[in-house]
């Protein structure tokens, strides 16, 4: 049997989804979809130049949904033999008869479904050994460590590589599947002087190994950000400029995006209820989902129901315009789905050709917070009030002056988003979200 996991085991997994898809229809369901996906992946950890995890995983799974007159019913096996198929599908049809009716349940409309797939460079399989990857983690942490005495301790470097391909299919007569490829490599140090000891780190994420930091960069990129909070205090409590890094802007996002999803939509669970149409955010920021990328992380052809993925503006010139659906939300909001079952693909946000760059968004703010590092999940998706424990730098003049941390910034993301000052330029792609730093005006800081 072929042990690959490349575009070669298409067939085969085609095979198994019509054949769950011909065992519903059999059954009597009125409609279906199934998706079957297999993964392989290496994990490996060094600490102290010690080897602490070599983890090796190979993963298969298929899932099955049924209706009967719109009643649904799931069954998931990770057994792919015919005869365990068809008991997953006799087990998805049984659970089905017994559950409530709901009228907006169903598969995605069959004129919504991808036809025409285009090649988006997803596949990139990074042929590296275990011993390679243990060396690339040692290589990581001792650039690391050796950047400064004060680095006394270490968290570990770490170096990942995991490939798959899946097909989905469904009774519209839609079956097709990919495959995909993503690695990355991390390193997280601490430091220490007396009784103050810091810890930060950095990473690097591609689908393209090619592509990666390299691993002393890394290494050395997590040292710099570490010795750098050395010296950390608090502040006293006042309001003053936000600054967030790009890596934790995208979380500033992504609230947004939580508020504006169908399921938040139809539940009236969103500070940002009905606002389409509405402005949410300064005339001067975009925002612009691109699925198709080129071998970026959150790239697809289409989405978890097979919908055409497709370019489109969420918020132009401030202004919202529209959702993040399935169909089902789609259904429940009389709404058209937009193709993002199962979540956004490349969110690219920017404030124009003229954005600043990390140095001017500093001199722009003169006197405030960088905040390199979040904790706590104070966020309520209804209300949009936020609050969470933070960590970085206090600016003065438009320069890093001393590390800050044991603080709570807090505010109610509406009226942050409208008092967004800037995005920068430094545009972080290793995520869904793609964004650069972005400068807030007064939020509340409390310290000391």
């Amino acid at each position: 049997m072929n042990q690959s996991i490349d575009a070669s085991r298409i067939p085969e997994l085609q095979e198994i989804v019509a054949l769950a898809l011909d065992e519903a229809r059999r059954a009597g369901a009125d409609q279906a979809s199934a998706g079957v996906s297999l993964a392989k992946g290496l994990n490996v950890s060094v600490r102290l130049g010690e080897v602490e995890t070599l983890e090796y995983q190979r993963d298969r799974s298929l899932g099955i949904t049924v209706y009967f007159r719109q009643s649904k019913g799931s069954a998931s096996s990770a057994d792919l033999r015919p005869e365990a198929i068809r008991a997953m599908v006799a087990k998805a049809c049984a659970i089905a008869r017994y559950t409530a009716r709901d009228e907006f349940a169903g598969l995605a409309d069959e004129h919504e479904l991808a036809r025409d797939i285009p090649e988006l460079s997803l596949f990139h399989p990074w042929d590296v050994s275990p011993e390679e990857s243990i060396e690339l983690a040692r290589r990581c942490e001792a650039a690391g460590l050796a950047v400064d005495k004060r680095l006394t301790n270490s968290e570990g470097a770490s170096v990942s590589t995991h490939q798959g391909v899946s097909v989905y299919g469904n009774s519209h007569g839609f079956l097709h599947g990919f495959p995909s490829t993503s690695h990355s490599v991390s390193c997280a140090l601490l430091a220490q002087v007396d009784a103050d000891m810091q810890r930060d780190y950095w990473y690097s994420a591609a689908r393209n190994p090619a592509t990666l930091e390299n691993v002393e960069s890394i290494g050395r990129r997590a040292a710099e950000r570490t010795v750098a909070r050395l010296g950390a205090r608090q502040i006293g409590t006042q309001r003053a400029p936000v600054l967030f890094a790009p890596e934790l802007a995208r979380g500033f996002w992504r609230h947004l995006i939580g508020a504006i999803h169908g399921s938040s939509q139809y539940r009236k669970s969103s500070f940002l209820l009905d606002a389409a149409g509405t402005q949410v955010l300064p005339s001067f920021v975009q925002m612009q989902e691109r699925p198709h990328l080129l071998s970026a992380l959150a790239s697809s052809p289409y989405d978890d129901e097979g919908v055409s993925t497709r370019d489109r503006d969420l918020v132009r010139d401030g202004v919202l315009q529209g959702y993040v659906l399935g169909s089902y939300s789609a259904r429940k909001l009389g709404l058209r789905t937009t193709g993002n079952a199962g979540g956004i693909h490349n969110l690219l946000v920017s404030s124009g050709p003229d954005a600043p760059d990390q140095a001017a968004l500093l001199a722009r703010m003169g006197e405030g917070f960088y905040v390199t590092e979040l904790m706590g999940q104070g966020v309520n998706g209804v209300t949009g009030d936020y609050s969470r424990g933070a960590m970085g730098f206090w600016v003065s003049g438009g320069e890093l002056t001393h590390a800050v941390h044991e603080v709570t910034i807090a505010g109610n993301l509406l009226q942050m988003y409208r008092d967004v000052v800037a995005v920068g330029s430094d545009i972080d792609t290793q995520g869904t979200i793609h964004t650069g730093s972005v400068l807030v005006d007064g939020i509340t800081i409390a310290g000391a």
